[in-house]
């Protein structure tokens, strides 16, 4: 049986409730990584998501049990690393869109080029680089190796708006983060 909760989460309820408890947790992949600032829920009934359409062979991890990744190409160029929820064959995630790095910055530096600590995690394409993520990690649990979840430190203040870089549905309030941090991807408005 798969484990569907991990550091306090309960990935196999709805997307926009994992995106909102998700701020907070820190996600390591092979010890590199950092707290989760900034998030967006995606659900199968939601027309800008991937699962929308049903099962493919690029949105299948989608489909398949709560507390896997989900990784895919956006634009052919950056990879994108989502965190599965509902139970299997629902097709529902939570983009992960901005960490504040915490752990192996000089590895995330290297990968990213980059000295600023915004530039390293700051959008799902450079977080990804930054940790490493490819298409490899597609379809892993997210409780075991190379992955690790640690709880947030308490409720925190978080903030919602409007998600980013989508066509359909852009009005839905389903990006989330962590009120005040430097390290969105871009201000809330």
């Amino acid at each position: 049986m798969a484990i569907s909760i991990i550091a306090g989460i309960d990935f196999s309820a709805p997307a926009e409730i994992v995106a909102r408890q998700l701020i907070g947790v820190t996600v390591l992949i092979d010890g590199v990584g950092g707290r989760i600032v900034e998030t967006e829920a995606y659900d199968r009934e939601d027309p800008a998501s991937h699962a929308y359409s049903g099962p493919t062979e690029r949105n299948a991890s989608m489909f398949g049990p709560p507390a896997h990744a989900y990784v895919y190409r956006s634009y052919g160029i950056h990879w994108c690393l989502n965190f599965v929820c509902r139970e299997a064959g629902h097709g529902a995630g939570v983009l992960i869109r901005a960490l504040e790095p915490v752990a192996g910055l000089d590895v995330m530096r290297a990968r990213r080029d980059a000295d600023d600590e915004w530039l390293l995690c700051s959008g799902p394409g450079k977080l990804c680089q930054a940790l490493g993520v490819t298409r490899a990690h597609n379809g892993m649990a997210l409780s075991a190796p190379p992955f690790e979840l640690l709880p947030a430190p308490g409720e925190l203040p978080l903030i919602a708006g409007p998600r980013i870089g989508i066509s359909k549905a852009v009005d839905v309030p389903w990006r989330f983060g962590l009120a005040g941090s430097k390290f969105v991807s871009r201000p809330f408005r």
